[in-house]
């Protein structure tokens, strides 16, 4: 098997996973962007080319509390803002990216407005309580059902994180076993759909 081989299989892998953990429907902007094959940059001296260095900020920080660091590396380790990055700014479809800047903007202002700061000077105590409103929001049970083809701001976003987290080097090969913010549930979803155990934070 040659690289890209490995490659296409990790990324396709990834989308399985990220329809178990959220309930069987990964949006098809997400679908479309991890399948194209684009690749998160590396080295010292990157810097983002969809987002403001604020927006970056922001969309690390909301990475990270959602696949924190444990036992195993989290979501910063893995780049995965270099992985949001790439697909909006260069896999996506001008209408999916336009959506979901619109929506992180949006989610900066809420944030200004409820905390009275940007999120990226938010305490880590808030920032979570912020990530967390928004996840109960998308996947709690008053939720609605998802769109795949238009989806909210941050289905797409969690979306990503997973994907990006486990197209990783990192999350390729130690699988991380952590928390997620709580979101949807299913008890019936095969173990071989997911791989290692999840469970809810603040549980």
């Amino acid at each position: 098997m040659n690289t890209s081989d490995s490659s296409r299989m990790t990324r396709r892998q990834a989308l399985r996973r990220v329809g178990a953990l959220l309930g069987g429907v990964v949006s098809a902007p997400t679908v479309a962007g991890v399948l194209s094959g684009c690749q998160r940059q590396s080295g010292p001296d990157w810097s983002p080319t969809a987002f403001s260095p604020a927006q970056n900020e922001m969309v690390d920080a909301m990475a990270e509390i959602i696949l924190p660091a444990t036992d195993t590396p989290g979501a910063r380790a893995a780049n995965v803002n270099r992985f949001i990055d790439a697909i909006v700014g260069e896999s996506w479809l001008e209408e999916d990216r336009k959506r979901f800047m619109s929506g992180l903007e949006a989610a900066q202002a809420r944030a200004k407005k409820q905390y009275g700061a940007p999120f990226g000077e938010l305490s880590e105590e808030d920032q979570t309580a912020f990530v967390a409103a928004l996840d109960e929001e998308t996947f709690g049970e008053d939720a609605g059902a998802p769109d795949r083809e238009n989806p909210s701001f941050y289905r797409s976003f969690k979306e990503l994180v997973i994907v990006g987290y486990y197209t990783s080097e990192v999350g390729a090969t130690q699988e991380l076993r952590t928390n997620i913010v709580p979101g949807y549930y299913d008890g019936d979803v095969p173990y071989e759909e997911v791989g290692r155990a999840w469970s809810g934070a603040g549980t």
